[in-house]
């Protein structure tokens, strides 16, 4: 399914900053469309009409819908879906319940997030647990023929970033779901970069545990994650911490916790950002997360090639499958002047650094990228104008 002009349009209209900018930085904080910002805004007026609490209530049913519309987007069950405030948050959540013990291994790989590993490097201290890292094909991205060469008697779990945060790398994900599978690992995969842009079934996947954030390709508010975590393993995991919406304290000496993932919950959130959130869900399954997975591929690959076609002008990007994340750098200026120089003509990009991609970027002696990433509301005539703007400091 293609974007039909008039469906673009609209689509636009309701993100009133593209008129003004070129926003390629979606995968730090995608746009809010306007649904989404009333939906935030509306929650917050009447918390102050009418009291927070009072709010909550008055929400119960968009609140609950939270819960199935993320089962629906992920082909989940309601009860294995967690509000949490974060993709980190909601990951450490899952992680540190794992029950690992001294001399329990952990499948890595290069593309690797960082608060991921530093969460490794944490228990390697605190508990003993060891690390590996799954090779890379020629591609980059992991090679899931050879990860029986890392597997070990004490293996327990593995952890693929699914896109991560330095490029447009897609890792093999239902691959290395029938890999562990077969196994008997448990299997946490990060989507941090992908829900939103990549059409996602935990099922096809074959995951464990999926997390996620609402701002980036979601286009939802900051402040708001998600968690899956499969029924299949849910009674394995002891939360690291529990709360009264994690738990029901039933005695003096005695406490049950909160059936399927609510028990990672907390008790106090970001209210309007939970109903947010659920807008966001709903608006991006009206557009179709098959044809918005269509169009940002198209429109990375289109960026990519019209990068690459610029004097001293690099793409970084690895993996046999690419989504729209779009890493870069120039012989002429630092990515970080660059950023700065495309920020002033009103294009949003980031930096990728080498303290958030250790396991990438020191093997390929890589300090900093320019990243720029599109979603389906960019246009061919913002790359063009982006590649004009990159080009005239070349």
């Amino acid at each position: 399914m293609s974007f039909t002009d008039s469906q673009l349009a609209r689509l636009r209209a309701e993100t009133p900053a593209c008129e003004k900018l070129i926003h390629f930085n979606n995968a730090g904080a995608a746009l809010m469309p306007d649904p989404v910002f009333e939906a935030v805004t509306n929650h917050l007026e009447l918390e102050r009409r009418i009291g927070g609490y009072e709010a909550a209530a008055a929400a119960s049913e968009t609140l609950e819908a939270f819960y199935t519309g993320f089962a629906a987007l992920l082909g989940a069950e309601p009860g294995e879906i967690a509000f949490v405030e974060n993709a980190t948050r909601a990951w450490d959540m899952a992680f540190y319940a794992m029950p690992l013990e001294p001399g329990d291994r952990i499948i890595s790989h290069a593309s690797e997030y960082a608060s991921n590993y530093l969460a490794f490097l944490q228990l390697a201290k605190r508990r003993g647990v060891e690390i590996d890292i799954a090779p890379s094909d020629k591609s980059g991205q992991i090679d899931v023929e050879r990860l029986e060469s890392v597997l070990t008697p004490k293996t327990r779990m593995i952890n693929l970033v699914h896109v991560p945060t330095q490029g447009g790398l897609v890792n093999p994900a239902e691959d290395v779901g029938r890999f562990a599978r077969e196994h008997g690992l448990v299997y946490f995969l990060d989507a941090c970069q992908s829900v939103g842009q990549i059409d996602l079934d935990v099922a096809k996947i074959g995951c464990h545990v999926l997390s996620g954030t609402g701002r980036k390709f979601l286009r939802g508010p900051r402040g708001t994650g998600f968690l899956y975590v499969s029924d299949e393993i849910l009674e394995q995991l002891d939360p690291p911490f529990i709360d009264m919406r994690a738990a029901t304290w039933t005695g003096p000496s005695e406490y049950q916790l909160a059936p399927g993932a609510r028990r990672f919950e907390n008790w106090e959130s970001f209210v309007a950002g939970r109903v947010g959130l659920a807008k966001a869900v709903e608006y991006a399954q009206e557009i179709g997360i098959a044809a918005i997975e269509e169009r940002v591929t198209s429109l990375g690959a289109r960026l990519r090639d019209s990068l690459a076609a610029i004097d001293g002008v690099e793409v970084r990007d690895l993996g046999q499958r690419k989504a729209g994340i779009v890493t870069f750098d120039s012989t002429r200026e630092s990515a970080s002047d660059l950023a700065q120089r495309l920020l002033k003509a009103g294009a949003n990009v980031s930096v990728a650094y080498r303290e958030s991609a250790q396991l990438d970027f020191t093997a390929r002696r890589i300090e900093e990228l320019v990243r720029a990433s599109v979603h389906y509301y960019n246009t061919d005539e913002e790359i063009e104008r982006f590649c004009e703007l990159v080009s005239h400091g070349t």
